[in-house]
């Protein structure tokens, strides 16, 4: 089903501000299609005229029967709703035409700055219609309400957003009437369940919303600016309740007639048990950002002793063999350093693709001629799991190229570095790029490490010292394969495709 922008963009002519308007009454009728158990459709004049109409948007009701079980958007009217469709926008009146039977259409000019912009639709299948009690009455007469103000222009309001973020409250939720004066003319059941919660046991018609809520708040808690205009329904805003029982968001919906207040909808929600269970996510989450920093603070700590042991040794093959093992421990280091300033078990690995390469080629030149390092393509988002293999085979791969491809012994009289070493990578879903020789599942990820060095000696078979034995075992893990070859005129090509883990699920 398209989107409501993308049929605006297709089919109709709108001035922006006219269509931002749009947008956000589809972005707020939700509850209008609740209140009144219906199916709401939204007609906008192609060309921006009335000689031919489009179905712009539609919504379902969640309190009540569906109306239309398809998907309408797109459509173009029959001809006798485009005679009804043009005298709405033409009149900007409410109209109720004659109906089929067991069926009943409402339809409201949308109005925007005095003018008709389109015209919305209500459809209500009487045949399955609710049974009306006070819940029914209660919430026609809301919808009313709102349908009328669309008609005026007063809905949406151009005010401050009225969403309080994870936990806006729903019509399903609760929904209190109040009365000009902000007391309680009605309440829903999940209305009261939610102010029972709140410790209110008095009788909740007639009680003052801004006293229930007020008398419970902890001692010496800061009232935010906005809870007294939304607890008497004066702004369209949110606000959220904490105290020592429970959490209540709640909306404010003032109803206007001609642009006169005369009672205000409220929506509540009883968010304790979400709030709670984002303050455990919270916990855990800070508590595995420790966990990362602290294995990272460990890890250089091993890797700088390993370093201080090495310049003890008089031995130079155990010397270097040392400062390896400090040097692959610090690149793991890296990807936990990474990993404790997120907020997830992801990481973006361009950061530490840039940083690894830069940090390897330093050692390996140290003293020498330095060697430029170029980063091109994306990783993109890996998993730790993957993360920690893949810093490594980076590293002993950049390691390898700067250690064996260049002279670094000595600076170059220019200053010009003397080479460069260069990292791409290319990410593609599994089944769009040639595949290795892997199980299936997850992203393949194809990482080129190229130098414009000395190339390979005629004859050399690489893979036979410890780090490209590394190399070759993490790869494996990875459900992977990788090859050498020369590069024309000069340097040497390293590729490996690996097979990466899901983001959200286990590889």
């Amino acid at each position: 089903m398209p989107t409501l922008r993308e049929v605006l963009g297709q089919q109709v002519a709108l001035p922006r501000a006219d269509a931002e308007w749009l947008h956000r009454l589809v972005g707020d009728w939700q509850m209008v299609a609740d209140l009144s158990f219906s199916d709401l459709t939204l007609w906008v004049p192609a060309g921006g005229s009335g000689d031919d109409w489009v179905l712009v948007a539609h919504a379902r009701p969640t309190t009540g029967p569906n109306f239309y079980n398809d998907d309408v958007v797109g459509n173009a009217p029959e001809p006798g709703r485009r005679d009804v469709l043009d005298t709405v926008l033409r009149t900007m009146r409410l109209l109720d035409p004659p109906q089929a039977e067991f069926v009943h259409e409402q339809y409201v000019p949308v109005v925007r700055a005095g003018r008709a912009v389109g015209v919305l639709v209500r459809h209500t299948d009487l045949h399955n219609m609710r049974q009306q009690g006070g819940l029914e009455v209660n919430y026609l007469q809301l919808a009313q309400s709102l349908l009328r103000m669309i008609g005026q222009g007063a809905f949406p309001s151009e005010m401050a957003p009225a969403g309080v973020g994870r936990g806006t409250p729903r019509v399903g939720d609760g929904v209190l009437r109040l009365g000009a004066e902000g007391m309680i003319e009605y309440a829903s059941p999940n209305a009261i369940s939610a102010l029972r919660r709140l410790g209110h046991t008095d009788q909740v018609a007639g009680a003052d919303l801004s006293e229930i809520v007020t008398a419970r708040l902890p001692t010496g808690v800061t009232l935010d600016e906005t809870m007294p205009l939304v607890l008497t329904g004066r702004a369209p805003w949110g606000t959220e309740i904490e105290t020592v029982r429970s959490n209540l968001t709640l909306r404010a919906v003032p109803l206007l007639d001609h642009g006169a207040r005369y009672g205000s909808m409220i929506l509540l929600r009883d968010v304790s048990e979400l709030r709670r269970r984002e303050r455990e996510l919270m916990t855990k989450d800070a508590t595995i950002r420790e966990i990362h920093h602290r294995v990272k603070n460990n890890l250089q700590t091993v890797s700088a002793l390993l370093r201080l042991q090495s310049r003890r040794l008089d031995d130079p093959g155990a010397r270097a063999a040392l400062q390896e093992a400090g040097r692959r421990v610090s690149t793991v280091a890296l990807v936990h350093d990474t990993l404790s300033h997120g907020f997830d078990e992801t990481v973006l690995f361009d950061e530490i693709a840039v940083r690894m390469a830069r940090a390897t080629v330093e050692v390996a030149s140290q003293g020498g001629a330095r060697v430029a390092t170029e980063h091109r393509g994306s990783f993109g988002r890996i998993r730790a799991e993957d993360a920690t293999p893949l810093a490594m085979i980076l590293a002993e791969l950049v390691h390898n190229a700067v250690e064996h491809a260049f002279d670094t012994s000595t600076p170059t009289t220019d200053g010009a570095p003397a080479g460069t070493v260069v990292v791409e990578a290319a990410r593609a879903a599994s089944g769009q790029t040639g595949e290795p020789t892997a199980a299936p599942g997850g992203d393949l990820l194809t990482v080129t490490v190229a130098d414009d060095g000395r190339g390979l000696p005629e004859g050399h078979q690489p893979g036979t010292g410890l780090g490209m034995q590394i190399v070759q075992s993490l790869i494996s893990d990875l459900r992977g394969e990788i090859h050498w070859e020369t590069q024309e005129p000069h340097g040497t090509v390293v590729r490996f495709v690996v097979r990466l883990r899901g983001l959200s699920t286990e590889g």
